[in-house]
């Protein structure tokens, strides 16, 4: 049984983009669809799709890389963990690569971006850090 199946998501992207590949394939879930749906939204991945083959359903996701070809995600990090759950008010929200990057955070009105999350004025679980 998989404990962290967010960080094995994580972990599986890291290595498709480390070995140069367009998209990674992750087994699929409601809180790792939102998690990219907040990627997304904020220009780190071009798109995903949910394909729904079977009883388990997978989620493909298609990373952006820029002009040269230079990735656009440098690196994925999970900062709440299962054995350790942080939660952060919008103030104390983490500044992600000077605001470079982005904080994914699990809140009452969704999976949401930090910038978003201080544009609404809430906090939450953090779950993980992009950029």
């Amino acid at each position: 049984m998989m404990t962290d199946p967010i960080a094995d998501m994580l972990t599986r992207m890291r290595n498709a983009l480390t070995s140069g590949a367009t998209n990674c394939v992750v087994p699929g879930s409601r809180l790792k669809v939102a998690i990219l749906d907040a990627m997304k939204r904020e220009g780190f991945i071009s798109a995903y799709e949910v394909a729904a083959a079977g009883p388990r359903s997978a989620i493909r996701v298609e990373f952006r890389y820029g002009p040269e070809g230079e990735r656009v995600i440098s690196s994925l990090a999970r900062f709440s963990k299962p054995g350790c759950r942080r939660y952060r008010a919008c103030t104390d929200l983490p500044k992600v690569r000077g605001g470079l990057g982005i904080a994914v955070v699990s809140t009452n009105q969704g999976v949401l971006s930090d910038r978003e999350c201080r544009q609404r004025r809430v906090g939450g679980e953090v779950l993980c850090t992009v950029d």
